[in-house]
Order: structure tokens, then sequence, then C-alpha cells
């Protein structure tokens, strides 16, 4: 999957200051040459470097690999991971539930949901998915565990199947659009509240 990087025992000139507009514009052509329908397998760092008007030596003294350069520029398509307050397990839960699968940038609807049997079908792009999402499950493992410490969720909890029960409709319905009807907006609080009602302390 990687590409072998042909600058790896290159010195960097210490001098040399890194462009951000060069990083600007590699990280785009990677993420609309996946929106065109280039899948991860097919990419190569030669249409990336062609696509962002860049020679492939600019991206390999950012990047070691094409793995490091899809890490951060999927991780740029997901957005910033929210921040919970941390006043209310509820509250919070909301926050991070309706972040699932909501992209402000329009070309990721076209891609991730094309991520997912190349996720199935390869174990290093499923490392690289995991990569992605694992600091989003993070944040709301802490949630669940603050809740379980303080008392407001059961001191039995399965942490993890919890996170599932929370993500999971929210997946389906973004990335599927499962159920036309259901209200977007309102969806994040009623599947937080209905899996609240297994999870608190009775």
């Amino acid at each position: 999957m990687s590409d072998m990087n042909p600058t790896a025992d290159a010195p960097r000139s210490p001098g040399r200051p890194r462009s951000v507009r060069a990083d600007e514009a590699i990280v785009e052509a990677t993420l609309d040459l996946l929106a065109e329908g280039s899948t991860i397998e097919a990419l190569s760092i030669e249409a990336i470097a062609a696509r962002a008007g860049v020679g492939k030596a600019t991206i390999y003294r950012r990047w070691p690999g094409k793995d490091a350069l899809l890490l951060d520029a999927l991780r740029r398509l997901k957005g910033v991971v929210p921040q919970p307050a941390g006043h209310s397990v509820r509250d919070d839960l909301v926050l991070l539930v309706g972040a699932v699968g909501h992209n402000i940038d329009p070309r990721a609807e076209r891609i991730m949901p094309c991520l997912v049997p190349e996720v199935n079908r390869s174990p290093d792009h499923f490392q690289l998915y995991q990569n992605i999402i694992e600091p989003r499950r993070k944040i709301m493992r802490e949630v669940l565990r603050r809740g379980v410490a303080t008392g407001e969720l059961r001191a039995d909890l399965d942490i993890e199947v919890a996170m599932a029960l929370l993500t999971g409709p929210m997946l389906v319905q973004r990335l599927l659009r499962w159920h036309p009807e259901l209200d977007d907006r309102l969806l994040p609080e009623r599947v937080v509240d209905g899996v609240l009602d297994g999870l608190r302390t009775r």
C-alpha cells in the first residue's frame, strides 16, 4: 500500500523553510482525487504530486509515504475533534454523537462511504481508519468513564458496547441515509437519551 520513499536517506536542507501553501495543495489534491473516485490502493504519490503542482520530493520531505499523507488528509476531512465541556455526561455525549458522520467538507459524502469496502478488504486500510477514529473514541470513552465514576452511569457499564450503541445509529443514518424522514438535527439527542435510559444508575 505504501509508496517507497526515494529520499529516505537524503539529508534535509537545514535552512529550507516548509511551505504551508505546498502542504495545503498536497492535502487538497489528495482529497480531490479520492472524491473523484480514486481508490486508496490506486492513489499514487505521482498522481498527487501532479494534481498539486509539486514534485514527488516535495511530498516526501513532508510525509514518509502515502499512508502518512492519507492519515493527515482524512483527519482534515473529518475536522477538529469536539471537546466536551465536562459539566454534563448527557450534554457531552450529545456533542460527540452529533459529530459522528458529520463533515463540513462536502467531499466527505463521496469519500467516506467509498472507504468502507476498502477498510474491510485490507488490514492496512483498516489500521488507517482506526488511527483516524481512535482519538474520537478516546474522548467518548473518557466521558462514559466519568459518568461511571460520578455515579450517573451504572458501575457495571460496558464502555465499548455503550460507544457502539451511541455511534452506530448516527453512522448508519448519515452514511447510508437509512431513514430519510428522521430529523438529523434532533437525532443525536434522541439517540443519547434512548441509550442513556439503559445506562443510568437505577
